[in-house]
């Protein structure tokens, strides 16, 4: 009989072997995982595979996932990333292994990460234990190739699994792998089933003095010629109380992934995507990016202009906070604490200005991170309800379970003594919000469902919503620098700590701008210093972006 050990260690030989690492090639594994042209990728994505399985054996056979995306680059780009045990990102502890491995220029290079890494992780090779990863792709042409590739990565761990769960947006598998830890209901149907319900039971408790006529207006929104606008489509009948018109669907023939439309495109480029025109003058529009987990609205404002008025992660998550703090109110009655929760708004520097200022007026705590959803997450994990949100329509809410449990107790006392209540009608509203939103990662599908429930609440019009706040004119740059790490920051990146004194001159060209504001960082991924700047008028923007631009040039250029 075959020794265990010298069977794990052949099998990770001839993968190894099967995808070499061309000369040349280097990957790294960054917030959006591993990404490059898709042709390139399989290296990275069987080694990513080795990754998954190694981890969910680390995890005493939890299921692990991979998704074969690269979100709202071109189409001819591909990814993959690794979504970790609880639903969230994979730990940024492993994330240096990640990178050597799918670096190592030789099979036996690889091998030998592998054994010292187990070692170093207590982790058993080739013995009786079990691992399971569930796998989805978007519509990439280079899906189908990758995702198998992914499989004989996978694979190469003795005793691991891959269970393909098929084309998905990548928020679906984030939390199919949050749902299947956890016990719960995992299929792609249920997680369909429960966000249409928890939808519906919303709409259920609207108020019967709002918007019963407001919302039935269209929704038309832009699905990025990705696999968003397919699953939109698939639940739209589920959907009867809204009118939802599904543009850049994904159907063959439309048009092609992310080109010209997506909510990255929507937001960076402030214009209306392919596919919308004249005639949609007014209508309130929606944008998911090309793997569904990034969401903004807009409006096309003229018909001979194709700008739009934009409504971002900013103000997305204002509108959350909003409901979610009435509903508070009403269940604790102002006063009467039933319900004590810590809840928490998390930012980054890029936030922009108006909208920090707008929810610290409401008495939120507000707290900042450094740029990067992995870290938002990590922040709002510490409240009872902590909610996050980046400019560019990725964010989420997420409940602790301790506050979900007596939130169901508070409101099964509601049934039984004061059912029908208002504070009971709250408590529930509370309670379909924990099963609407994906706790897992920032999802366009329900995140356009939680905002179209709660604008239906407040008998609000998109116009309504946009007036909450007016967001400060903003200017970005980039300065060429020669070493990028020159520059170290604190205070979640909005100050700089080295080198000594350039804070103090960016502080000067701050100060001789009304409502300004000013940071820099470093770029993660190339030779360039990043310059953010707001300013009462657009003018004084770009003016505070090109002084600080040129303060940095003269000190690092």
């Amino acid at each position: 009989m075959a020794d265990p050990e010298d069977e794990q260690r052949a099998a990770l030989l001839v993968v190894a072997s099967l995808f070499p690492v061309p000369d040349g090639a280097h990957f790294s594994y960054g917030t959006a995982g591993f990404r490059a042209e898709g042709s390139t990728m399989a290296p990275a994505v069987c080694r990513a595979g080795i990754v998954a399985a190694l981890r969910s054996v680390k995890l005493g056979g939890a299921a692990v996932g991979m998704v074969i995306t690269a979100s709202h680059n071109p189409v001819y780009d591909n990814g993959v990333k690794i979504v970790d045990a609880d639903g969230g990102m994979m730990s940024r502890a492993w994330e240096p292994f990640s990178d050597a491995l799918a670096n190592a220029p030789t099979p036996d290079a690889l091998l030998q990460l592998v054994l010292q890494f187990a070692k170093d992780e207590g982790i058993t090779l080739g013995e009786g234990h079990s691992a399971q990863v569930l796998l989805a792709r978007d519509t990439r042409p280079t899906g189908e190739y990758l995702l198998d590739v992914a499989t004989k990565g996978i694979n190469a761990i003795v005793g691991s699994v891959a269970l393909d769960m098929g084309i998905l947006t990548t928020p679906q598998l984030h939390w199919m792998v949050r749902n299947k830890n956890r016990g719960l209901k995992s299929s792609q149907l249920d997680y369909f089933t429960q966000i249409t319900e928890s939808f519906r039971h919303l709409l259920e408790l609207t108020p019967d003095d709002k918007g019963s006529d407001k919302l039935i207006e269209k929704l038309i929104v832009d699905g990025a010629n990705g696999i968003g606008g397919l699953k939109l489509e698939e639940i739209k009948p589920k959907l009867a109380s809204l009118d939802i018109v599904v543009r850049n669907s994904g159907k063959e023939g439309e048009g092609i992934l992310n080109e010209r439309c997506g909510a990255d495109f929507v937001q960076k480029e402030k214009v209306h995507p392919a596919g919308f025109g004249p005639n949609d003058v007014g209508v309130r529009c929606a944008s998911f990016d090309g793997d569904a987990d990034r969401l903004v609205y807009f409006r096309i404002a003229s018909p001979s202009s194709t700008m739009i008025d934009l409504v971002d992660g900013d103000k997305i998550l204002s509108l959350f906070v909003l409901f979610i703090r009435e509903q508070l109110d009403i269940v604790n009655e102002k006063d009467n604490k039933v319900l004590p929760t810590r809840f928490g708004v998390v930012q980054t520097a890029y936030a922009n200005g108006a909208s920090t200022e707008f929810l610290k007026n409401l008495g939120l705590e507000v707290v900042f991170t450094s740029t990067g959803v992995k870290y938002l997450h990590e922040k709002a994990l510490e409240y009872d309800i902590g909610i996050y949100f980046e400019a560019n329509g990725h964010g989420t809410v997420l409940f602790s379970d301790e506050f979900v449990s007596r939130l169901e107790s508070l409101t099964s006392k509601f049934s039984s003594k004061a059912a029908g209540s208002t504070r009971h009608e709250a408590a529930l509203r509370l309670l379909a919000t924990t099963q609407l939103i994906n706790q897992a990662v920032g999802d366009a599908l329900s995140g356009m469902l939680l905002v179209e429930a709660i604008l239906q609440h407040k008998g609000w019009s998109l116009q309504n919503w946009s007036d909450l706040y007016t967001d400060l004119p903003s200017k970005q740059l980039k300065v060429k620098v020669k070493d990028r790490t020159c520059i170290v920051t604190t205070d979640a990146e909005r100050k700089v700590f080295q080198p000594s004194g350039l804070q103090e001159l960016i502080d000067r060209e701050v100060g001789n701008y009304s409502q300004g504001r000013c940071f820099v960082r470093p770029s993660g991924t190339e030779d360039v210093v990043r310059v953010y700047a707001e300013a009462s008028t657009a003018e004084a923007a770009n003016s505070l972006a090109k002084s600080v631009a040129q303060v940095v040039e003269r000190i690092l250029g």
